[in-house]
């Protein structure tokens, strides 16, 4: 691998609450995910952010959520198909205006938390989904999780898909992420994750949280933009890729 995408979570300061340097990242990454008010994000925030990476040449991406900021977007919840379609209509078009406003487009979706972890296995809601992109914008990648069903479900249903991997997360032996209310789910030493990376961008393989070697076949890497010390980790991981003759290049520019 000569290239490779790196993102983050972004946009996801709300009012007086600030959450992640989304300054400092749009200096690293290649790719923003930006919240879209549903599990974070307010408008001046996620404007001023927009702005920003448009400024730094960051692609774009709209990083929908079940409705629940107080939950950060992470709890499960039983939606009907039509709900989940509006409302990724709705907040693909709020981040579409903002980007147009800032001169600029949004180029891919990435779910967000719970949304992201159900639509992996969860045919329904994956193709409300599908369906809440297509409506609004079928030209829209959608970003997801290595090796889920969902990749294949949304290219039977004619999307450009990206598939991702978690720099600052452990894995199951099934390829899964593990559970943030379990030991170990966060992982913090970056040097420890700069060298899972290149292990991943070499040879498509991380080590799971059993020890087993698992096959992820990634074109896009995630550091999220709200852990402890996201900066430092996202700074290595480029250093790391750079050193080693890798490119950050956001997927979209391949």
């Amino acid at each position: 691998m000569t290239a490779i995408d790196l993102n983050s979570d972004l946009g996801e300061s709300y009012g007086a609450w600030s959450m992640g340097d989304d300054t400092a990242m749009l200096a690293i990454v290649s790719s923003a995910n930006v919240a879209c008010g549903f599990h974070a994000g307010d408008p001046a925030g996620i404007w001023k952010t927009v702005k920003a990476a448009a400024e730094k040449g960051v692609s774009i991406g709209a990083h929908v959520s079940y409705p629940d900021r107080v939950g950060f977007g992470r709890r499960d919840m039983d939606v009907t198909s039509s709900e989940l379609i509006a409302d990724v209509i709705y907040q693909i078009g709020a981040l579409k205006g903002i980007a147009a406003a800032a001169g600029v487009s949004v180029g891919y979706v990435k779910p967000h938390g719970a949304l992201y972890n159900r639509i992996a296995n969860d045919a329904k809601q994956g193709q409300a989904v599908i369906d809440g992109i297509k409506a609004i914008d079928r030209s829209l990648t959608l970003m997801g999780l290595a090796n889920a069903p969902i990749l294949e479900l949304a290219r039977k249903s004619g999307l450009n898909v990206v598939a991702e991997a978690f720099a600052d997360r452990a894995y199951t032996p099934d390829g899964q992420l593990v559970s943030r209310r379990e030991a170990g789910a966060v992982l913090h030493d970056a040097q420890l994750i700069a060298k899972r990376m290149l292990q991943l961008a070499h040879d498509g393989t991380l080590e799971a949280i059993d020890g087993s070697t698992i096959k992820i076949d990634a074109q896009s890497i995630c550091v999220h933009g709200d852990s402890p010390g996201a900066v430092a980790i996202a700074q290595e991981i480029r250093r790391a890729f750079e050193a080693d003759g890798i490119t950050i290049r956001s997927f979209l520019s391949a």
